[in-house]
């Protein structure tokens, strides 16, 4: 009984954390990499100079939470009128989360 119990938390335990192990998961990053390069580049660089990129790693930055990553994206999306559907926004929050945020 004890054995049981103990293999059904911790396969619990393992399920939850797999759950919460990449919130972007449906995204493929790759996609979402040349979307960012074709959508967002630009304008990042024009607002933030270098390559654009500090807008992601400043110490101010807006976004705290995966939550508030797909937010941003949808802020941007809107802002620039480029009407992706969700599985676009979930390619390019994959890649901004995979190379800058590392959200669980």
């Amino acid at each position: 009984m004890i054995k049981n119990t103990r293999f059904a938390l911790l396969a619990l335990l393992l399920a939850s954390l797999s759950a919460h192990a990449d919130p972007f998961a449906a995204g493929d990053a790759k996609i979402g990499k040349k979307m960012v390069q074709q959508n967002c580049t630009s304008c990042h660089v024009s607002s933030f100079g270098g390559d654009g990129s500090s807008v992601y790693t400043r110490e101010d930055r807006i976004v705290k939470d995966a939550k508030g990553l797909l937010a941003r994206i949808r802020t941007c999306e809107t802002n620039l009128n480029l009407k992706w559907f969700e599985d676009e926004e979930m390619h390019v929050a994959a890649y901004l989360n995979q190379t800058y945020y590392h959200f669980k």
